[in-house]
């Protein structure tokens, strides 16, 4: 146990003090919006589960996912999936179609265009959930 505990502090030191720009900043919040996605899924399969099993409880999760801070981590969790897509689709182009692309200057690009077109995909849905969670309050 000690041993996996080292190896995970080793690992996390990593991510941290690497200063890789560019790559270092895509690796992370692929990672990061991947398991905000999953976290969501996660949460989403057990409360819909509840439907069926304890449906007063179902309810109460509504009422929860109706307020301010889960509204705000929707619009959060809306930039994880479109930044997670197009990162994804980025790196299976290249494995697939460009392997000889795999060179820092043209990463460091390619990286920065999909930064960039995952906020101009998630601007719209972003303003209108705000807007939403304004009207709401």
């Amino acid at each position: 146990m000690k041993r996996t505990f080292e190896s995970l502090s080793k690992a996390s030191r990593g991510y941290v003090s690497y200063k890789g720009g560019e790559g270092q900043l895509s690796f992370l919040l692929h990672r990061i919006t991947g398991l905000g996605t999953l976290l969501f899924l996660t949460i989403h399969i057990v409360d819909t589960a509840m439907v069926y099993f304890y449906p007063e409880l179902y309810a109460e999760a509504i009422r929860l996912y109706q307020s301010p801070l889960f509204m705000i981590g929707e619009i959060g969790l809306v930039f994880s999936v479109i930044f997670h897509g197009v990162n994804g689709l980025r790196i299976a182009y290249l494995d697939l179609f460009k392997p000889q692309k795999w060179r820092i200057d043209s990463q460091r690009s390619a990286v920065r265009w999909t930064l960039g077109l995952s906020i101009i995909l998630w601007l719209p849905a972003a303003v209108i959930m705000f807007s939403n969670l304004l009207a709401h309050l």
